[in-house]
């Protein structure tokens, strides 16, 4: 909601719960909270008036939750990798900030995560013609299930278009971009697999827990498989 409050037109309550599809009493409580925080948010009570966030008001008073900040610490670490000159100069310094920003064991917990991304050859010409991308649901899951170190049930179409449903574990994550792998141990075989996450049909969570296992589980599994060419993990 902060991103709508920071245009320059005020906005109405009524105009955000319809927006956000809730209650105007749920906007008015959040806007509440986002006070309690520290937000300078506007308002205007006259006729046609609304609410926004103080003009003044930017970069430097970003909000992000926890797993906000892991994402984007993340995708700094990929960006680095990946060893684009362009618009790279800066991501140093905000990635040593958000570093910063944490408290001892959630940036333990941070660097675990990161430790699990695994960068790899880019994809060839063919892969990169079959791609298609996966719903939001999906990545949403697949993702909280990834940080959370939890089981998902999937239907996984197979390059031949078969379709089976999977329990899997979603020990590490590969990009060889632009296609994302699971590299997971699957229940169904009681054994490492490759999953690409665009074949990844359906998803449902469990509550599951697994423990991370080494990489060298996978490296050896899949010893001589072009996917494992890694230049290295998210550091």
């Amino acid at each position: 909601m902060a991103a709508h409050l920071k245009q320059d037109e005020l906005c109405t309550i009524k105009d955000l719960a319809e927006l956000h599809n809730v209650s105007e009493r749920t906007i008015s409580r959040d806007l509440q909270l986002m006070r309690d925080q520290g937000l300078p948010i506007d308002a205007d009570r006259g006729r046609g008036g609304g609410v926004r966030l103080d003009r003044n008001w930017g970069v430097g008073r970003l909000n992000l939750s926890y797993t906000e900040a892991v994402d984007l610490l993340i995708s700094i670490a990929v960006a680095e990798q990946m060893n684009s000159p362009i618009f790279l100069a800066n991501l140093g310094s905000i990635r040593r900030q958000l570093v910063a920003s944490f408290a001892p064991d959630k940036r333990n917990r941070v660097n675990s995560i990161k430790s699990r991304v695994l960068i790899g050859a880019t994809a060839s010409t063919f892969v990169q013609q079959t791609i298609a991308p996966p719903g939001n649901r999906i990545i949403q899951t697949l993702h909280q299930s990834f940080l959370n170190q939890k089981s998902i049930i999937i239907r996984y179409k197979d390059e031949a278009g078969r379709t089976t449903t999977r329990e899997i574990e979603a020990h590490y994550l590969m990009l060889n971009y632009p296609v994302w792998y699971v590299l997971a141990i699957d229940h169904l075989r009681a054994a490492p697999r490759i999953f690409r996450c665009d074949r990844i049909v359906e998803v449902e969570a469990t509550n599951t827990r697994f423990q991370v296992l080494p990489k060298d589980s996978f490296t050896q599994a899949f010893e001589g498989n072009d996917l494992l060419n890694l230049k290295g993990t998210v550091y």
